[in-house]
């Protein structure tokens, strides 16, 4: 595990004087950043909880106070699903801005369940914009042009939800991206492939967006009956220092089940546990570079 952690080294410049978090429900309101925050959320490694956490998490904010948007970069549109979006194939969605340079802003839609949050939806279209995009101009960079087009200030945080590889949609989201959160599961392998990662991070900073930051870890799939967990998140922890949050999202049943049934967490099971890790997760995001409004 430990040598797993060799070759993954971020900054932990915009972190290191972080505030502690308040309780998720201790404020209605949390602070509204200065400008819009655009956070890419990924992990090459599959079930580690990209999409769950993109979701729960722009719930959170958007229940708080803050205008959110969902970029679902993943062909299988799960988070398009868990905000009860429709992206059947005749949807118009993220693919036609990033293949056929539709605007951003016809492609967005409000989530029905909740208020102040949107998504630009995915579809199975989506599957084939990998190869599709190689021929393109400025191929890397599509999303960061949309985003740049897009009247974004009337966001408080967009979230983008990578699909688990290295591909040319992840990079587009890094490219697009100020910020970056990675979730890490806290079971063995969790760290497998994170160096390649953030090499692939320092790539894209070094000629493609020289802003990117990795601003936030998130410790997933926690549970607290077993020694690994608490091994796996030590060892995060003692690597990456302040860039991990302070909460843990639990193994919970809850978070399973709330997409089959279109929703997120925080909807479908408010009072459950992962639903109040998530928001504490949000607050600290919130709270750690937000500004009072």
């Amino acid at each position: 595990m430990r040598e797993a952690l060799k070759d993954a080294k971020v900054s932990h410049e915009t972190s290191a004087a972080a505030p502690k978090s308040k309780p998720g429900g201790a404020d209605r309101d949390w602070p509204r950043p200065a400008r819009c925050r655009v956070v890419t959320i990924a992990n090459q490694k599959g079930g580690v909880g990209k999409t769950t956490s993109s979701v729960n998490l722009a719930a959170s904010l958007a229940m708080h106070g803050a205008q959110v948007l969902v970029v679902d970069l993943d062909p299988q549109g799960n988070a398009s699903t868990a905000l009860g979006v429709d992206h059947h194939a005749d949807v118009p969605s993220i693919y036609d801005v990033l293949i056929e340079d539709v605007p951003l802003a016809d492609i967005v839609v409000p989530a029905p369940e909740i208020p102040n949050l949107f998504c630009a939806p995915a579809t199975l279209n989506l599957a084939g914009a990998e190869i599709e995009l190689v021929s393109k101009v400025a191929r890397e960079s599509r999303l960061q042009r949309a985003l740049d087009a897009y009247d974004k200030d009337k966001f408080d945080y967009v979230l983008i939800d990578c699909p688990p590889s290295l591909g040319l949609l992840t990079v587009n989201a890094l490219v697009g991206g100020d910020e970056l959160l990675i979730p890490i599961q806290c079971e063995y392998y969790a760290l497998e492939g994170l160096g390649q990662l953030i090499r692939t991070v320092d790539l894209v900073r070094s000629h493609l967006n020289p802003t990117l930051n990795v601003s936030t870890i998130l410790l997933t799939m926690y549970d607290a009956r077993t020694r690994l967990a608490a091994q796996v998140a030590e060892d995060v922890r003692n690597h990456f220092g302040d860039v991990v949050l302070n909460t843990v999202i639990p193994r919970s049943v809850r978070v399973s089940e709330a997409p089959s049934y279109g929703q997120s967490v925080m909807t479908y099971d408010p009072g459950s546990s992962g639903a109040l890790a998530y928001s504490e997760a949000a607050s600290e995001i919130a709270h750690r570079n937000g500004e009072a409004t």
